[in-house]
């Protein structure tokens, strides 16, 4: 995608989100600039004309005083307003549309391929959704809104100045949008590449940070703590660079527009007097036009912060476009199989990209409800993959998959800095204490928490810090419990636990599975155990399928390995 196809993919959403909001914005924006250049012009007006009409006691007498002094009260009410609406109808909407954007992008990483590549760079994607979301409000407030601002101020001092000559008119509009525009223009394609450079620069910086935080106990032992500590301060300087530039560029177009505005004023005031000397036009309009040339300048200032920051903002749209753009943002709904059937791939095969060999193979399986299986098999043959197949996580690059809603016990149990009560309600949001406190029960936690003294109250650190593995555990263990669906997906549920806490999880498991379909992935004889019938799969196929009570069911379990 090119920049403007990219920075147009974010306009369409902006105006689909809020369109009477941002045209709203708009118009306000203009009618504060308007306001403003009215202001300014006819306060000059007046106070020359006052003073030239005080020359001579007749004027004075016969000058109108009411009808001016009422009009700039009430176009400096106007503009104050005016000013206030449109910082809360422009923030506003850009928020409102900003939300909107956020859900998007949160419905669009639902779907299973974007979850895991969510899940494989987290860091990165949560940096989509702050630093990047935030850039894209320069779309609306820093270019959209002031250009249309200052083609507005433009419009409105050349028909002012058309008052007193059309030609003149017609000049002023062409220099104001040829020189604010046009300069505007050199700023963003001059700037462009320094803000790219910075918002790249910020985010190195914002990553090799957490990492020499986070990781410097790995860094000293590995010796490389100095390394990483040079290569965050080479990002440092990188940023500082970019910043410089940037400045540099700033204070440049500063003094080239303030060059020019002189330059403009300077000319309208030589046209004006002109003009006052043929006898076309009187001093206070000389004093009006003077003052509006100058104000009318004024819009453009605004219009050029938004064009050094263009870089940024088209990096941020180029990077958030393509999601808007992909096909099935809204979660789709998997196929459901026959009647008695929980679980059925036909002919399925998972490839996570082109350079590597297929995880899944032309896998067919049908698991009848109530059934339980176990996949088993060796390292990377690819059991947890047949599990993200069934669970929906992922979708077949060829073949069908069709199953009936899922509840996944993987191998890490994801747990967040809340109490115990929210980490709970992940799984039944609606669920009541005492069905919380039976869920702990059942799981083996009940006596663990009560202990605790806030019981559900009780606060976790981040990645549930404050529980021990065993305990992180049973209180996955009971999220799963509490979570209700007719198929259970168990990924080697009780791995890295100890004898006696894996026993107590296998048979609340298998108390509490009743007629739920099982499907567990392993290579331990306790949890294959439970099953009655087993997948024996290798380098991404289904090998054996042996049920309970054959010889090879036998053999299979006891080539596992032992508790």
């Amino acid at each position: 995608m090119t920049p403007r196809t990219d920075l147009a993919t974010i306009g369409r959403f902006f105006l689909r989100a809020a369109p009477r909001s941002l045209l709203l914005g708009i118009v306000l924006t203009a009618v504060t600039v308007a306001t403003g250049i009215a202001l300014l012009g006819v306060s000059g007006w007046f106070i020359t004309a006052t003073a030239i009409a005080g020359l001579s006691v007749a004027s004075a007498i016969g000058f109108e005083v009411f009808m001016p002094s009422a009009t700039i009260r009430l176009l400096a009410l106007g503009r104050t307003v005016s000013r206030y609406a449109e910082r809360v109808v422009t923030h506003d909407a850009t928020l409102g549309v900003l939300a909107q954007l956020r859900e998007r992008l949160f419905v669009g990483w639902a779907q299973p391929e974007a979850a895991r590549e969510l899940a494989a760079r987290p860091s990165r994607w949560l940096f989509r959704l702050t630093a990047d979301l935030d850039a894209l409000e320069s779309v609306y407030l820093r270019l959209a809104a002031p250009c249309a601002a200052a083609v507005g101020a433009a419009v409105l001092a050349g028909l002012l100045l058309a008052g007193l000559d059309a030609w003149l008119g017609v000049a002023a509009f062409v220099v104001l949008c040829a020189v604010g525009l046009g300069g505007s223009v050199v700023v963003m394609r001059r700037g462009w590449p320094h803000a790219v450079r910075r918002a790249k620069a910020v985010e190195r910086v914002r990553s090799r940070t957490i990492d020499l935080v986070a990781g410097q106990t790995e860094w000293v032992m590995a010796g490389q703590l100095d390394a990483q500590t040079s290569r965050l301060r080479e990002s440092d300087r990188q940023l500082a660079r970019a910043d410089l530039a940037l400045n540099r560029l700033d204070v440049m177009a500063a003094w080239a527009q303030g060059v020019a505005g002189a330059i403009f004023v300077a000319a309208v005031l030589l046209a004006a007097a002109e003009l006052a000397a043929t006898g076309i036009a009187t001093v206070p309009m000389v004093a009006l036009a003077v003052l509006v040339a100058q104000s009318s300048i004024e819009p453009f200032s605004a219009l050029r912060r938004g064009a050094l920051e263009a870089g940024r903002t088209w990096l941020a749209a180029r990077r958030i476009a393509p999601r808007l753009n992909a096909e099935g943002d809204c979660v789709r709904a998997r196929p459901t199989p026959a009647k008695g059937v929980a679980c059925r791939l036909v002919d399925a095969s998972v490839r996570y990209s082109q350079e590597h060999a297929a995880a899944l193979d032309g896998v067919t399986v049908s698991i009848t409800a109530g059934e339980r299986v176990s996949v088993i098999g060796p390292s990377g043959a690819g059991k947890s993959t047949l599990l993200s197949l069934l669970a929906g996580d992922v979708t077949p690059s060829q073949g069908d998959a069709a199953g009936l809603p899922t509840t996944w016990f993987t191998q890490r149990t994801e747990l967040f800095q809340d109490t115990l009560r929210d980490n709970l309600r992940l799984a039944d949001p609606t669920a009541e204490d005492t069905r919380l406190w039976n869920a702990l029960n059942d799981a083996g936690l009940a006596h663990d928490i009560a202990e605790c003294g806030q019981g559900l109250d009780t606060l976790l650190g981040e990645g549930g810090l404050g529980l021990s593995g065993g305990q992180s555990r049973r209180l996955a263990l009971a999220r799963l419990l509490l979570h209700d669906s007719p198929v259970w997906l168990l990924d080697e549920p009780t791995e890295a636990l100890d004898a006696s806490t894996a026993r107590d999880v296998l048979d609340v498991l298998a108390r509490r599975a009743g007629s739920r379909t099982v499907v567990i992935a392993t290579h331990l004889r306790r949890e294959a155990a439970l099953a009655d019938r087993l997948l024996m799969m290798r380098a991404g196929a289904v090998e054996h399928d042996v049920r309970r009570g054959t010889p090879e069911f036998d053999a299979a379990l006891s080539a596992l390995r032992p508790d």
